[in-house]
């Protein structure tokens, strides 16, 4: 599988749950990255976002017709600008267009085109953590990613954690820790391998990590890694801290030397939904993005590995001896 050119796959899920795997629908990755790699001057550039309903439907009864009705409203009569627009929506409501039945409402941003982060559940300033240089935030509710440097939002983006019934990912405090651009699942079945790429670690004892993978998106579906979008994937390992090890290096070597410093601080929070997430909450009128609320101090996450107990200590030490 070509990391470049995969595709992924998303959860077309019913309101009673997920459709079979062989009716899932799929996004093209390199247009998504086209939408996630716009970029504001600064967090306090991005407009507010509202939100409105649009109905799936077409008179002729035909979902063909209704799908280049849709791309034409959305492009204010521009179907090309229309199917670009598509895409940003299909990710806001974790559903493809071609699993869309007649009479289904989408959720649509009053404005397109803009840095991804405008459409954040996540706050765009976390206070709290202004002492961090990096924290990343995973949140099993609406199954979703927060990137934070100095408290700000960096980069926002839709993930599926572990599936309860197979192995649910665990919440706490972590770290990252080793990371390795290419691996081969170890619960790949026989005659079968299962590719990841941008693979990097969060629970060494349990092999918990995040990584790119062609998945359903949607609600928890994996043996609880964290899946993500190729270019989120790619982003992430190039943005987060490794931890560093008296072996050296970053990959699966690093694993056999003494552990001296920690990777970059990682939350898991909140717990799975049942079934697909739901980003918005549908009031009368229209609908309204669900605010995600942090802790409010990342310290307060309980440690979630003897790794992360190991350094409460070393900065409880070092807070006593100021």
């Amino acid at each position: 599988m070509n990391r470049f050119f995969s595709w992924l796959i998303v959860l077309a899920a019913a309101l009673t749950g997920a459709v079979p795997a062989h009716a899932q629908g799929y996004i093209n990755q390199n247009k998504v990255e086209t939408i996630l790699q716009r970029r504001a001057t600064s967090l306090d550039a991005l407009p507010e976002v509202y939100y409105e309903y649009q109905i799936f439907d077409d008179p002729r009864n035909n979902t063909v017709l209704a799908r280049n009705t849709l791309y034409k409203q959305l492009g204010d009569g521009d179907q090309e600008l229309g199917q670009q627009r598509v895409q940003l929506i299909e990710l806001l409501n974790r559903v493809t267009l071609t699993n869309m039945s007649l009479g289904d409402t989408l959720v649509v941003p009053t404005e397109f085109g803009l840095d991804f982060r405008a459409y954040s559940p996540f706050p765009r300033y976390y206070p709290a953590a202004r002492d961090f240089e990096k924290l990343f935030i995973i949140h099993k509710n609406i199954q979703a990613f927060a990137a934070y440097a100095h408290g700000k939002l960096d980069r926002w983006g839709v993930v599926n954690t572990g599936d309860p019934s197979k192995t649910e990912t665990p919440n706490g405090r972590f770290n990252f820790n080793w990371k390795t651009e290419y691996r081969i699942s170890s619960l790949s079945p026989p005659g079968e391998d299962w590719e990841m790429y941008w693979v990097f670690n969060f629970h060494d004892a349990r092999g918990i990590h995040i990584h790119q993978y062609t998945m359903p998106q949607g609600g928890p579906t994996s043996h609880g890694c964290v899946r993500l979008i190729d270019a989120d994937a790619k982003w992430i390992y190039n943005w987060a801290d490794a931890w560093t090890t008296s072996a050296g290096g970053t990959g699966l070597a690093s694993r056999q030397g003494r552990l001296l410093e920690p990777g970059t601080t990682v939350l898991v929070l909140g717990d799975e939904p049942s079934g697909r997430p739901h980003p918005f909450l549908h009031k009368e009128r229209y609908p309204v993005l669900r605010r995600v609320e942090l802790p409010t101090d990342p310290y307060d996450v309980p440690p979630g590995t003897p790794q992360q107990e190991l350094f409460d200590k070393k900065r409880a030490q070092q807070q006593a001896s100021r």
